[in-house]
């Protein structure tokens, strides 16, 4: 029975398969390209090894964060079982350039491989791009924001519409649409995403508040006080009603104060009228946050 290299829908779309090239790629550990110069060789059928060395770095890979233990223990499997799936790439000259596979490209250099298993595939750079994006998506392999950022690209570099980049990595277009939003949080909460500080789920629901500080607010009060997604629906919610109640009948120049004292101290900030006096109300969520803000009024 041929083997099955895991390709995916998406990918194998891309990259033609027939019995002949499955029963190549059963067989690739035991091919040599023994009078054949490797070059010479279009693997769009066929699975060969090449030198790892002749192998470069593909420009439109849209993962960034790449975990070290993981990819010692991927390093470490592939030293006792070999590379199960081959790397696809594209001739560059005399050298390839990598299409997929990244992650086992790294690992393969960790684990001291001197060749590795290639399928050679004609591409331009759109091609390049949309495998690497596929390959990386069905693995599961970006984090939130490194996948929005792809599908930004795909849009923006190659004038594709949400419907189109949707229908070309096999998902839903609400889904893309979702994923691009993430970009439009302030810088902080996206890296916390990226490190895993908090869920996509989470950064949901701190879009659903309008502006960039009450965003960093509500992230703060996430973090420090370790809310779930509901727990932080919720409590996002209550402060949207609250807000919205205010509006209609807040001061303008009472909201500009209000906003710059947000500013200053990261959380929210309510002042309130009562004659020629007021209030001024500045919450917090936690003993470090109160210490905070009392060292800024200091």
């Amino acid at each position: 029975m041929a083997q099955n290299y895991g390709l995916g829908r998406g990918l194998s779309s891309l990259i033609p398969s027939n019995k002949k090239e499955e029963e190549t790629q059963q067989n690739f550990s035991k091919r040599t390209i023994s009078g054949q110069d490797e070059n010479s060789i279009r693997g769009d059928r066929f699975v060969i090894e090449v030198d790892i060395n002749n192998i470069v770095p593909n420009p439109h890979q849209p993962r960034i964060f790449f975990d070290e233990e993981k990819l010692q223990d991927l390093a470490d499997s592939i030293k006792h079982h070999g590379i199960i799936q081959p790397l696809i790439v594209s001739h560059n000259g005399a050298r390839y350039e990598l299409i997929a596979g990244e992650r086992r490209l790294q690992a393969s250099k960790k684990a001291g491989l001197k060749k590795v298993p290639v399928i050679v595939r004609d591409a331009n750079e759109k091609q390049k791009l949309e495998l690497a994006i596929i390959e990386n998506v069905q693995r599961h392999d970006l984090n939130a924001v490194e996948e929005a950022k792809s599908y930004k690209k795909l849009m923006e570099d190659y004038q594709m519409n949400q419907e189109e980049v949707a229908d070309k990595i096999g998902k839903s277009r609400s889904l893309v649409a979702n994923k691009v939003r993430l970009l439009a949080l302030p810088i902080e909460i996206q890296k916390a995403l990226i490190a895993g500080k908090i869920s996509e789920g989470h950064a949901k629901a701190i879009l659903s508040l309008e502006n960039p500080q009450k965003q960093l607010a509500a992230f703060e009060m996430i973090t420090k006080n370790g809310l779930t997604v509901r727990q932080s629906e919720d409590k996002i919610k209550q402060l949207s009603q609250k807000s919205i109640l205010r509006k209609s009948i807040i001061d303008p120049q009472i909201k500009k104060l209000e906003d710059k004292l947000v500013e200053k101290f990261g959380t929210k900030v309510r002042i309130t009228k009562s004659g020629k006096g007021g209030r001024i109300v500045v919450e917090y969520y936690s003993s470090e946050e109160l210490d905070s803000i009392l060292k800024k009024i200091g």
